[in-house]
């Protein structure tokens, strides 16, 4: 599979170069951008790196970095940076709770979707993710600009949590002893199944492995598999059930958030997240963990 910067080299190289129906309500297609684009209540936020962004993005993209969304502890564990904070960045870049938001970045939807999850958790209710993101507009031919969109700043007001979509270290050690809610490894393979010389390296007892680049089609413009594809490679692991609460994780809750969306796209109606992930788990020694590939 292409790595990630390979594609980054490429948006520089197909730069120079010009090259559908509405979509679901989390996922836009490029189509629908560019005809809704005039939308006044409508808010694009890149989230491709500080260089990228600089370089070039989409015409009225607002830039918002994903480490300005995330914190790190003294022991290293990733974490969200809390919704009081995560309101006023929103409203640092001008954002209402009215605005639809459209997120993208140059990964596939890696950096968007933790925002993604982000928002729901603040109950906002407008908010997709670009389907293919830069390098499927930038590989349409689309317009692209290096100016950075004018905004004024505003105070967010966030509602009540419409999802209670955060799952505490107290959740996953009951759902790795009942199975009552589905825990999912959504890291490499190598990681999932650990080092045979490193004692706490594998997976939590009892968690599916699923890997989230399964949900992108890195050689078709970094766009999403169909809902159709994600359903039935989800099966292919025994997730069938859109009732059942799933629970994710990774190693820092970054791919987690990704597979996090690919679940709330599919209809799965009780999705939580583990977001200090697999980091925060191991330091809990008396949490045990499980080599090999069998759950």
């Amino acid at each position: 599979m292409p790595k990630l910067n390979d594609y980054r080299i490429l948006l520089l190289l197909l730069f120079c170069f010009p090259g559908i129906s509405a979509a679901s309500s989390l996922l836009v297609t490029t189509d629908w951008l560019a005809k809704n684009s005039s939308n006044k209540n409508l808010v694009l936020i890149d989230m491709s790196d500080g260089m990228q962004y600089s370089r070039f993005h989409l015409p009225g993209a607002r830039h918002l970095p994903y480490s300005s969304i995330n914190i790190r502890t003294k022991t290293g564990i990733s974490l969200s940076a809390g919704n009081t904070r995560i309101a006023q960045i929103l409203g640092l870049i001008g954002i209402k709770a009215s605005d639809h938001i459209v997120i993208y970045d140059d990964m596939g939807g890696l950096h968007a979707a933790r925002l993604f999850w982000e928002l729901e958790k603040l109950g906002h209710k407008n908010v997709s993710l670009l389907d293919g993101g830069l390098v499927k507009w930038i590989l349409e031919g689309r317009k692209v600009t290096s100016l950075s969109p004018s905004y004024t700043k505003t105070q967010y007001s966030a509602k009540t949590p419409s999802l209670n979509n955060l799952a505490s270290m107290e959740q996953i050690s009951q759902a790795s002893r009942d199975n009552k809610a589905l825990l999912l490894d959504v890291r490499s393979k190598e990681e999932y199944q650990g080092h045979p010389k490193h004692k706490r390296s594998g997976h939590i007892p009892g968690a599916i492995w699923w890997e989230w680049e399964q949900a992108v089609n890195f050689d078709r413009k970094f766009t999403l598999k169909s809902e159709q594809e994600l359903e039935n490679s989800l099966s292919h692991v025994g997730i069938k059930n859109k009732q059942q609460p799933v629970i994710v994780y990774c190693r820092s809750g970054h791919r987690a958030a990704h597979t996090y969306f690919s679940l709330r796209r599919s209809g799965f109606s009780d999705v939580k997240l583990f977001d200090g992930s697999m980091a925060e788990y191991e330091l809990h020694k008396q949490h045990p963990v499980k080599k090999g590939l069998i759950p």
